[in-house]
């Protein structure tokens, strides 16, 4: 068994679920002005992190039992119940994208078949369930390295204000808590197993699989756009709307990965959990909830 980080030991910050509510009344198919494919990058958000984070929370469910510090078991209960909101939350953009005539659903079934198959417990008993739960753990720490990364630059990108405002508040929400919840997976492994050799066999292995995902979505959403002012030459588009800080660059799936891989590496190093705290204070979606 693992070592959870001493360092949260003394912090009294607890992670929550909250309740938003977004209002879809009014958003366009193309929510960021003359970026059909910059647009697109943001549904393959929508639509395949939720899939994802769906497994994370079955896998962390299944490691509670093993889990028996208390401030992190906390912690795993915390981001449980955030990716269930963030779940139903992300529910409303698949709704908005088929209304608006998007076909979404082959997106949908192909992180069904990842997640309910592929990642599944596969029904295994006694020491072979416990390995293949750490295999997974550390595949998905090594994927919320990425969404944590991502989630800090929607925080910080003002290049994207443009963007439809409630789209922008659903953005920026959930990159708040992928910041505030970045250490729980990474911290859950290293509890149950803590293997370096095994962190760096699934960081790459998560790097690719998150690579194969987006080339694979992007490509399927940016065909099937139904709008005239779909992207006619969406390669040329994609590197144009990197370039203007519109979207991050595909490159972050190869220049994340030498923090991820450092001996010494932890989380709670990389982005910022007071900047997070307070975009997630203003949310117009959570203060919304609260109001109603």
């Amino acid at each position: 068994m693992g070592v959870t980080s001493s360092r949260y030991e003394d912090q009294a910050y607890a992670i929550t679920a909250r309740n938003v509510k977004f209002d879809w009344e009014g958003v366009p198919l193309h929510y960021l002005p003359g970026e059909p494919v910059a647009t697109q990058f943001f549904n393959f958000m929508h639509l395949v992190l939720p899939e994802g984070e769906r497994a994370m929370a079955a896998a962390l469910a299944e490691a509670l039992p093993h889990i028996h510090d208390d401030r992190l078991r906390e912690e795993v209960q915390g981001f449980v119940g955030q990716e269930s909101m963030h779940a139903s939350s992300h529910e409303g953009v698949r709704e908005h994208l088929e209304r608006n005539g998007v076909p979404v659903q082959p997106v949908i079934d192909r992180m069904h078949y990842l997640v309910d198959h592929v990642m599944a417990d596969r029904g295994l008993t006694g020491r072979a369930r416990k390995e293949w739960l750490k295999e997974r753990l550390a595949l998905y720490a090594a994927m919320e390295h990425f969404t944590a990364v991502i989630g800090q630059w929607f925080l910080d990108n003002d290049k994207i204000d443009d963007m439809h405002p409630m789209m922008l508040d659903l953005i920026r929400w959930h990159g708040a808590e992928e910041v505030e919840h970045r250490n729980v997976v990474f911290d859950a492994f290293q509890y149950l197993d803590g293997s370096y050799g095994r962190r760096v066999r699934t960081g790459l292995l998560g790097a690719a699989t998150l690579a194969v995902l987006f080339a694979i979505t992007m490509r399927h959403l940016v065909r099937t756009d139904p709008e005239p002012a779909k992207s006619k030459h969406p390669v040329l588009d994609f590197i144009a709307a990197t370039r203007r800080g519109k979207i991050p660059s595909v490159m972050i799936f190869l220049s994340e990965m030498p923090q991820y891989l450092r001996p010494n590496f932890h989380p709670s190093q990389m982005g910022s959990l007071d900047k997070a705290i307070r975009y997630l204070a203003l949310s117009p979606a959570a203060r919304a909830a609260e109001a109603s």
